[in-house]
């Protein structure tokens, strides 16, 4: 754990001492080290389940791919900021890149805590890097709004969990992961019980976002420069997933009764986004709902508590996060040249940027589950366990599988078919970076067809 986080913790020197000139290639060389090294975690040599190197930073097979995600997404990061970044004085470049740095220490601590303690405080300092870049590098005057939504949605659902985490250490002794599962099982059957269930897991909702309380995401992701998009969508959003499974162990007896209301709403949230997908004309925003689309079926993956749902979250979670950041940053590119997220208006760039083309369609296909991508093996998993659990979640999950291949068509056509405005003609071309940065997206989504036990958590 530490060869990762001490390299990280001195990427803050390396940004504040490098000199102007070489400041994005040294923060890219050290994040894309960082990243490679991170690699090793995957190699699994512990049969215990557990891989530490003291008793509050541990690696197991449910954390180590949201870790390597998260490691593998911060050069990614820095290498799709660079354009609209440059232009601003060098210390607001510095402090850009401290931020979203200090985001991926978080999230390493977060992914990595045994204390359940450790992983609240790192789940709530993440919005605090988060919420300045969406307000101080946003591009529209609604960022204030969208900052406030995030920050109040996300807090008054981990206060109670607060709570919660409280009441559980009263009760267990211990709020150690190593040691909470083999604690006595709680007594639940009271209505307080019942409040502390939900106390519990209504953080992770809101953070997932499961459809109802999902109103901060499509602002934030809006508003949010490219970057913060590309950290939302693939991991922060993982961070509700993830505290679920988590959580789920300790919750069991009063699950059976009380997933009901989540899991209708997951479910009925697959098909309303989905259904808003295909009646929107901001490209930023349409990507955005697709997340809680997808979002919803992990939800409900989870919800279910088979190892087989569990599985298929780890994976679509992990296929997702990729892919999302992917659209988030051809969106960007798009926009930089256009100066317009309104699809109508920048439409047949297809024959402007060709490759440009092939990079939306092989996003749009990921996207919409195509075979064999780790995507389709995510969504086929959690939809069999929800046929599994009751042959009527096939009708919303089926037709919800329907409305994402019509949204991804919709989007691709929309952007890159049809006849070319004149306006679009004269744009800048693409720059090498930018084919790099869609490569490094696409390539480990192709590598993990090859080998996909890496993503499967603890079922194989």
């Amino acid at each position: 754990m530490l060869k990762v986080l001490i390299p990280t913790i001195m990427m803050f020197p390396t940004i504040w001492l490098a000199s102007p000139k070489w400041l994005w290639t040294a923060t890219t060389t050290h994040g894309l080290s960082i990243a490679l090294i991170s690699l090793t975690w995957l190699k699994w040599t512990s049969e215990t389940g557990w891989t530490m190197s003291n008793m509050y930073l541990a690696t197991d097979p449910l954390s180590t791919p949201l870790l390597v995600l998260t490691c593998w997404l911060l050069p990614l990061m820095i290498l799709a900021s660079q354009n609209h970044i440059n232009p601003e004085p060098v210390s607001r470049q510095r402090l850009y890149i401290t931020l979203l740095t200090s985001l991926q220490a978080f999230l390493i601590m977060a992914f990595g805590a045994t204390e359940i303690i450790m992983f609240y405080i790192m789940f709530e300092a993440t919005l605090i890097p988060t919420l300045i870049i969406i307000t101080r590098w946003g591009n529209q005057t609604e960022r204030l709004s969208a900052g406030t939504y995030f920050l109040f949605y996300t807090l008054a659902g981990s206060l109670p969990l607060l709570v919660a985490l409280l009441l559980l250490q009263q009760s267990t002794g211990t709020l150690s992961l190593l040691v909470i599962q083999y604690a006595q099982p709680l007594l639940l059957d009271s209505w307080g019980h019942k409040i502390w269930w939900a106390g519990c897991l209504i953080a992770f909702l809101v953070k997932m976002p499961l459809y109802g309380v999902h109103l901060w995401l499509p602002k934030a992701h809006v508003e949010a420069p490219v970057a913060g998009s590309m950290v939302l969508a693939a991991i922060l959003l993982k961070l509700g997933g993830y505290g679920m499974m988590r959580m789920m162990i300790m919750l069991d007896p009063l699950s059976k009764e009380l997933i009901y209301p989540f899991l209708v709403l997951a479910l009925w949230g697959i098909i309303m986004t989905g259904s808003i997908c295909l009646r929107q004309t901001d490209l930023k925003s349409l990507i955005a709902y697709s997340s809680v689309s997808h979002m919803g079926l992990v939800a409900g993956g989870i919800l279910i508590q088979t190892p087989w749902g569990f599985s298929g979250a780890i994976i679509l979670m992990i296929a997702h996060g990729l892919v999302s950041s992917m659209l988030f940053c051809l969106a960007n590119t798009a926009y930089e040249r256009t100066h317009s997220r309104t699809m109508v208006l920048a439409r047949g760039l297809q024959v402007v940027f060709p490759l440009t083309a092939v990079w939306w369609f092989i996003a749009n296909l990921a996207n919409l589950a195509l075979p064999p991508l780790p995507n389709l093996m995510g969504e086929l998993m959690i939809i069999t366990t929800l046929f599994n659990w009751s042959p009527w979640t096939i009708a919303l999950t089926g037709l919800g599988t329907l409305i994402t291949a019509a949204y991804s068509l919709y989007m691709f056509l929309m952007s890159q078919r049809g006849p070319t405005p004149s306006h679009v003609m004269k744009l800048p071309p693409f720059h090498t970076r930018e084919h790099l940065l869609m490569a490094l997206h696409l390539v480990p989504v192709i590598l993990l067809v090859t080998k996909p036990e890496l993503m499967w958590g603890w079922c194989y």
